[in-house]
């Protein structure tokens, strides 16, 4: 069956893109139920490519579907139908929350972009673990390795910030194969401060820690931890933190989160919203930031490469530039499952 995401764009792309999303994640989950979902997406499950050795977990290949797109975890086992080797799910908080009021997601057709001010809405830990177990129930778990991104809830002050990070680390220990602190949303006010270098170094710190004690009652599995950063820090900065993820000894970077710089859309009708820019117009300084990083921190740390996948040579940039991995999000908005398959290929 041919792959049929390009009428099915057409189509959501005529509605409101929050309302187009969740949407999506209905229409994936029922056909995945019944069984049809591979012939929609014309994909194979996890698709064949490079499996790659690191942080001591094995990716089937070089592609993942980036935090953000299913915040609940309700569509893993849908999601993992259209090849990916990973899904980052999340970001998740201790506690439920609505996030920022609607309208908060947009696209900019002509440029390849979304801009989202969606605020970390999603169900908290114990609601994303609710949706985990029914996923296991199903006894049809995607195969590839799952990422849980954990952030702060928006009325928790910054003083208290490693509070809830250790909540959520904890609540999702046991069920994640990598966990993902997010220091760099733009839509929680105050957030992307937790990005100084010593504020980080604290924070990997106490999660390290907890992590020695999670080992012990979790048959001694240690869960990687992975830093997310953003792409509107100054070099300097990112090689500030590249000197501290080195000596903390970080599992992994993800290099970048959205942007808050407007300079490749301005003149754009939607430019002046508020939010975190991502796809076409972050690509090529998502990559420059990555180059920044690879060269200031220790090689034996892998960096995760988000920001502006939107096609295999963009994936293969990243690669070239240091990364070991992908993720797509917005990528495959525009360019649907035809993109995961392109980039495993690599």
């Amino acid at each position: 069956m041919p792959d049929l995401y390009p009428i099915s764009k057409k189509i959501l792309f005529k509605l409101d893109a929050e309302t187009a999303h969740h949407l999506t994640l209905k229409g994936m989950n029922l056909a995945h139920s019944l069984g049809v979902l591979r012939g929609v997406t014309g994909s194979p499950g996890v698709a064949e490519g490079e499996t790659v050795s690191v942080m001591g977990l094995t990716f089937p290949n070089k592609v993942g579907l980036a935090a953000g797109l299913d915040k609940g975890g309700t569509a893993v086992d849908a999601f993992g139908q259209l090849g990916f080797g990973h899904i980052e799910v999340g970001t998740v908080t201790p506690r439920p929350q609505p996030g920022n009021p609607a309208p908060r997601l947009f696209r900019l057709i002509e440029h390849e972009a979304i801009i989202n001010r969606m605020g970390f809405n999603n169900p908290g830990t114990e609601g994303l673990l609710r949706n985990l177990e029914r996923s296991t129930s199903t006894g049809r778990r995607f195969q590839g390795v799952l990422g849980i991104n954990i952030g702060k809830n928006f009325d928790t002050p910054n003083e208290n910030a490693n509070d809830d990070y250790l909540k959520a680390f904890e609540a999702v220990y046991h069920r994640a194969d990598y966990i993902t602190a997010n220091l760099s949303s733009p839509n929680t006010k105050g957030l992307r401060d937790l990005q100084s270098a010593e504020t980080c170094r604290g924070l990997i710190e106490v999660l390290q820690q907890k992590r020695e004690q999670l080992i012990d009652t979790n048959d001694g599995r240690r869960v990687p931890i992975v830093i997310k950063i953003a792409p509107d820090l100054t070099e300097e900065a990112v090689k500030a933190l590249g000197a501290v993820f080195s000596e903390t000894k970080i599992d992994g970077v993800i290099t970048t989160n959205t942007t808050i710089s407007r300079k490749s859309v301005a003149g754009h009708a939607l430019a002046d919203e508020a939010g975190g820019l991502s796809g076409a117009p972050l690509t090529g300084h998502s990559t420059e930031v990555l180059s920044w990083l690879r060269s200031a921190m220790d090689d034996g740390i892998p960096i995760i490469a988000s920001g502006g996948v939107m096609s295999a040579d963009d994936a293969r940039a990243k690669l070239d530039a240091g990364a070991a991995l992908v993720q797509v999000y917005t990528g495959l908005i525009y360019r649907g499952p035809a993109l995961v398959r392109e980039i495993a290929k690599l």
